[in-house]
C-alpha cells in the first residue's frame, strides 16, 4: 500500500486528534479546531465532520488543515507519529521518505499561527473543565490549584485566541514571536497531564488533584 491507503486503514480521525492534543469526549464530539467553536460541534471517529463550519474529511484531510500542510506531506508525518510502514513507489534510488517541500516565510507563520491556536484552544478546554469539575463544593472548602489557574488564566488564554481570530497580520505575528516559547511549554504539560491521565485510568487511581509542574 502506499502511504495515503496505510494511513487511512491505520490511523482514524480519532487517534489524530487525540494526538494533537484536542480533547475527544466519549462521545466521538470535540471543539472543532478549524472555527472559534464554543461548544463541541465537531464529531471524530475514522472521519470528521464538523456540524458548525460544514469541515469534512478523512484523517489526511484533518490533519492536512490541521497543519497547513499538503495532503501528501500530512501523510507522511502521520505515517511518522504512528509507526505506520507503507510502499514507496517512487522512482529507484530515490528515498523511501520523501523529503517534505522547503516552507516559505508565509507557510512557516501560517503553521505557527494554527499550531499556536490548537494548543491554546486544548489549553482554554482544560481551563473549563478545571473550573467545572474542581470548584468547592461547600465555602469552606479549599480550594484546588488547578481551579485557581482556571480563575486566573481562562481571560487571558480568550484574549490571545481572540487576537488570533481577529487582529490584523502584525499583531497575531508580535503575538507568535513573543508567546511561541510559552505554547510549546504548555503543549508539553498538557502532553504529560494527558499521560498521567491516561496512566492513573490503566492502573485504576483516580486522578490526582494536585498542582501539575510548571
Amino acid at each position: 500500500m502506499n502511504v495515503f491507503e496505510a494511513v487511512k486503514q491505520s490511523v482514524t480521525t480519532r487517534q489524530a486528534a487525540e494526538h494533537y492534543g484536542i480533547h475527544v469526549g466519549r462521545n466521538g464530539m470535540c471543539r472543532c479546531p478549524f472555527h472559534a467553536d464554543k461548544h463541541p460541534s465537531m464529531k471524530v471517529d475514522r472521519r470528521f465532520h464538523c456540524f458548525g463550519c460544514q469541515a469534512d474529511g478523512d484523517v489526511i484531510d484533518f490533519v492536512s488543515r490541521l497543519e497547513t500542510v499538503s495532503p501528501k506531506e500530512a501523510a507522511l508525518m502521520l505515517a511518522q507519529a504512528f509507526s505506520v510502514p507503507y510502499e514507496d513507489k517512487g522512482p529507484p534510488g530515490r528515498n523511501r521518505r520523501t523529503r517534505p517541500r522547503q516552507e516559505t516565510p508565509e507557510q512557516q507563520f501560517r503553521r505557527m499561527e494554527r499550531y499556536c491556536f490548537r494548543v491554546l484552544c486544548g489549553y482554554r478546554n482544560l481551563l473549563r473543565r478545571w473550573k467545572e469539575g474542581y470548584a468547592p463544593k461547600t465555602p469552606e472548602d479549599e480550594w484546588n490549584p488547578l481551579f485557581v489557574e482556571a480563575l486566573q488564566k481562562q481571560d487571558y488564554v480568550d484574549y490571545l485566541l481572540d487576537t488570533l481570530l481577529f487582529s490584523d497580520i502584525g499583531e497575531r505575528a508580535a503575538l507568535i514571536a513573543s508567546h511561541g516559547k510559552e505554547v510549546r511549554n504548555l503543549e508539553r504539560r498538557m502532553a504529560d497531564l494527558a499521560a498521567r491521565a491516561a496512566a492513573g485510568r490503566d492502573g485504576g487511581h483516580t486522578r490526582s488533584t494536585a498542582a501539575p509542574e510548571r
